[in-house]
Parts: structure tokens; C-alpha cells; sequence
């Protein structure tokens, strides 16, 4: 029974390299890409969080969902650029949604709880961080 709960190296470093595939991937897919586009193009329209104005939210939106991204999936100064994307989802789910419902607020929660995961684990063996920092 033990060796079908035991989860050896192997296993464990393909969890996490699909998880950063699917949580890095899925972001700038689905937000980060789109809103990149928008920023570079002019269209600086966007929530005004803290403040800040409506560009410099989406520069920082566009960098924790599109450039960290980027880093998350290949591996690369991963726990560095968990940082910015976990705010970003931190931001839109308990600042932007805090007073929508559950079902506003599940899909930032649903790249913020991976995100905290690959920043407590780091990046696995299959990642950029693993070959050039040995670590």
C-alpha cells in the first residue's frame, strides 16, 4: 500500500514542471498576453488600484501576469518572479473581487494557490533555475 502514496523524485519534479506549464502558461495565455498587447498598443484603460493610475496598474498587471509568466514556466529566477504574480492575484482577488462573489473570485484564486505552492517548493529539477544555479 505504501508504494502507491510514496511519490518519488521523479514524479514530484514532473508535478511541479506541469504545474508551472499550466499555472505560467494559462496566465499569460488566457490574461497576460492580451493585456500586453492592449499596453503596447496605447489602450491604457484599466482599474485604478491604489491609486497608482490606470497605466502604471496595467504595466505591473502586464508585468506580474505576462513577463513573470515567462520566467515562471521556464524555470527561471522562479521564486523571484512568483513574487509580482502572487501580488497580482493577491490584488485581484481580495482587492478588485473582494466584494464580487465566489465565482469572480475563483479564477484569480486559481493561479494564486499554485503560485504560492511553486514559490513554497521551487521550481523542481526541470527547470532553468535547476541547471544554471545548481540549486
Amino acid at each position: 500500500m505504501k508504494k502507491y502514496f510514496h511519490t518519488k523524485p521523479l514524479q514530484r519534479d514532473l508535478g511541479l514542471l506541469l504545474l508551472r506549464l499550466m499555472a505560467g502558461g494559462g496566465m499569460i495565455y488566457a490574461h497576460g498576453w492580451g493585456k500586453m498587447m492592449r499596453f503596447i498598443d496605447g489602450d491604457h484603460g484599466f482599474a485604478d488600484v491604489f491609486g497608482m493610475g490606470e497605466s502604471v496598474s496595467l504595466g505591473l498587471a502586464v508585468f506580474g501576469e505576462a513577463i513573470c509568466s515567462i520566467f515562471i514556466v521556464l524555470g527561471l529566477f522562479t521564486r523571484a518572479a512568483l513574487i509580482p504574480a502572487i501580488i497580482t492575484m493577491a490584488v485581484a482577488v481580495f482587492y478588485i473581487h473582494g466584494d464580487d462573489p465566489f465565482s469572480k473570485q475563483e479564477m484569480g484564486l486559481l493561479y494564486l494557490v499554485p503560485y504560492v505552492a511553486l514559490f513554497l517548493t521551487g521550481p523542481g529539477k526541470f527547470s532553468l533555475d535547476k541547471i544554471i544555479f545548481r540549486s
